[in-house]
Formats: C-alpha cells, structure tokens, sequence
C-alpha cells in the first residue's frame, strides 16, 4: 500500500515536544508515521512512544514503518479515546502528545475515500472506514441540518441554497458521487463568487468532512481529558489547518493557563483559580518560506504548543 504523507512543521513539532529519551509520548493522528518516525528516533531502550490512528489504513502503514523501534506500539482508535488507550496499555502519565488534525495527503489522493472534489468518487470521507457517511448526510438530512453544517463547519455563505439544490436532486435520485456534488454546489453559487477563493467545492466537502468525522467534537474531548494524562512538565503540541480548530485550540490551552479569574475590580482573588499550564508559543508557529515552497499542505498549518506545570506550581500559582 502506497501511503504519501510529508509530515507538517516536523522540526517545530520535536522542538515543541522537548523529547527526552527515556520519556513517554502520544502520536494521536500517526497517519504515514512521519511524526511518529522522528519521535521513536529519539527515545532510549526506556522511553515509549503510543502511535494511535483511527484509519485502518494509517495504522497498517504506521505498523509497518515503525516496526524497527521497539519502543512503539501502534494502536487503531480515535484520538479522543487517548486516556482509554493509555488505560488498556497500563500507562498512567506521559510525557508529550501531539495531534495533527485534518485528512492526510494518502486520504485526500485515494479517489475511493471520497475526500477529494478533484476525483469523482463513492461520497463517503470516513476516515474510520465505518459508520456514518458523506453519502448519509447528503441524502438524508434535512435541508436545515445541512444548512447548519456548511456555515458551522466552513462558513458557507451559500450553505442555504446549496442545501435547497441538494434536496431538490436527491427527489429524483440520491447524491452518490464526489462530482455529483460538486455540480450541485456550482450550480448553488454565482458565477462572480465562484471565481474567487479557489474551489467553490472547498467549503462544503470541508464542512462535510468535519461532521462525518465529528472532528471538532473530538478535538474538544481530546484536549480536555488527554492533558489530564500529562506528566508534570509533560507537552501537548497540535497542529491545526483551519480556523475553527485553531480557535479552539488557542481557547482551550489559554484557558488552562489562565491565573486568576475574579472581576478585576476585586481588590484580592477569592476564586483560588490557578493555572495548570504555560503556553510555550503564544503566537501559533506557522512554516518557513522552504516548507511552504515544498510541501503545499503547510500553507495554512497551525502549530500551537502547551506545558503542564508542576503539581506544586499548580497549587501555589
């Protein structure tokens, strides 16, 4: 199985990552083992590195890549079930995990997947390869389901009359295929839009994706209950590529380390709230001018990075 995928922000993610030898680390998105590669390169005969993918895929290539370090272990499962995967491996704490969110360049380039509105495809964009599907959304939503979606997942302007179109084609048939679609949308949006901003399909089959895979669902179970299995001092790198992950990310890691929450006319703080991280880039790391000219996914790429504090820290602030 061929399996393409350049790894993103790669020297920023071990940077960010501070990988100790003898340390433990999460990889929750392994897909072609890139991260994963560079991270076991790192550890000693002690250290221990969890390589977790949902995609049946991800997981065979990963295997196979990572078969020379024996200190990984490679794992089929979501990303937010982390603390359980840690749970059946006997590992309490680790010491850094890393996300690199959205569809792979394999998924993106395997037309079948039915990620890609440049292949015309079986509508499915599972990246577990089961449950629900593009195909179920499509054709058995509700107009204003659909309509939600498009402009909570990608802020389609054009969410209402693409879903409207949508249903008015799914009367005379179902919507089974990528290029289906994609004539759907075009015919959805005026000619004057769909001459700027790229692809007028982008938006939606993002939107779609991210629904089929609840990402965004995911993500903010991830982040909360996967930083709880940090070790002191352990890190939590994730790597985004659109605004509303980026965004929640950047909410939920200022919120933990967020100080004091009181009113700030309160003359003392009485809410005892005390930060339980640091932010090691308070800007988001983004890639050099030589990434971006050789691997076109970095463009929009996201790195943001987090440090849990010491138990002590965390109680005396």
């Amino acid at each position: 199985m061929e399996f393409s995928h350049v790894p993103v922000l790669l020297e920023e993610c071990i940077q960010g990552l501070a990988i100790r030898p003898s340390g433990i680390y999460v990889d929750g998105t392994a897909g072609g083992a890139g991260h994963s590669r560079e991270i076991a390169k790192r550890l000693g005969p002690q250290g221990r590195l969890i390589a977790i993918d949902k995609d049946p895929d991800a997981v065979a290539i990963a295997g196979e890549r990572l078969r020379e370090f024996p200190q990984a272990t490679v794992v089929q499962n979501d990303f937010a079930n982390i603390p359980l995967v840690l749970d059946e491996l006997g590992i309490d704490r680790v010491d850094g995990i890393l996300l690199d969110l959205g569809v792979s360049s394999h998924q993106l380039d395997t037309a079948e997947r039915g990620f890609s509105y440049n292949f015309d495809a079986p509508l499915d964009m599972r990246m577990s390869q089961s449950g629900l599907s593009a195909y179920d959304i499509v054709n058995t939503y509700s107009v204003e389901d659909i309509t939600r979606i498009l402009r909570e997942f990608s802020e389609e302007k054009f969410a209402y009359r693409i879903a409207q179109n949508i249903e008015k084609a799914r009367q005379q048939k179902p919507v089974e295929t990528t290029f289906e679609l994609v004539e759907i949308i075009k015919q959805s949006i005026p000619a004057a839009a769909r001459r700027e901003g790229g692809h007028p399909a982008k938006r939606t089959f993002q939107a779609l994706r991210i629904a089929v895979n609840q990402e965004l669902d995911h993500l903010s179970i991830c982040l909360d209950d996967a930083f709880e299995r940090l070790a002191p001092g352990g890190r939590f790198a994730v790597i985004t590529f659109h605004s509303l992950e980026d965004r929640m990310v950047k909410q939920k890691f200022a919120a933990l380390a967020k100080g004091c929450i009181c009113p700030p006319d309160f003359p003392v703080c009485v809410c005892g709230h005390k930060p339980r991280a640091k932010l090691v880039n308070r800007k988001p790391i983004e890639a050099t001018a030589e990434e971006l000219a050789a691997n076109k996914r970095s463009h929009s790429a996201k790195l943001r990075v987090c440090e849990r504090l010491p138990e002590g820290e965390e109680q005396q602030g």
